[in-house]
């Protein structure tokens, strides 16, 4: 079955998973880099224990032109740019988190 895609409600140019539920938006990180982030849910997303990258969904990523930052990737973590803006993506096994980092970010 085709996946649908929405659009996440912290940065419009982020497509998410029609079915996944959004649990909670965080404005105020204890991390520094973070400007914003945003959890939801979706059963099996990463697999086991999160050890699987959900290819089908950053394949539509880059289709909406975000470029995956390969060099950057630590563990569950993804990163994605466009335009600029760089987005980080935790994968867990049926969470998955995407933070947009702040312009200066050190990552």
């Amino acid at each position: 079955m085709e996946q649908e895609y929405g659009i996440s409600s912290i940065n419009a140019e982020i497509p998410v998973p029609k079915n996944a539920k959004e649990i909670e938006v965080t404005t105020t990180s204890s991390n520094p880099n973070i400007k914003i982030g945003v959890k939801y849910e979706l059963d099996n997303i990463g697999g086991e224990q999160g050890l699987y990258r959900p290819d089908s969904y950053f394949n539509k990523l880059e289709d909406a032109g975000w470029v995956e930052l390969e060099d950057k990737r630590l563990g569950h973590v993804q990163f994605f740019e466009k335009e600029g803006t760089v987005i980080a993506i935790e994968i867990h096994e049926d969470t998955f988190d995407i933070h947009e980092m702040n312009k200066d970010a050190k990552y």
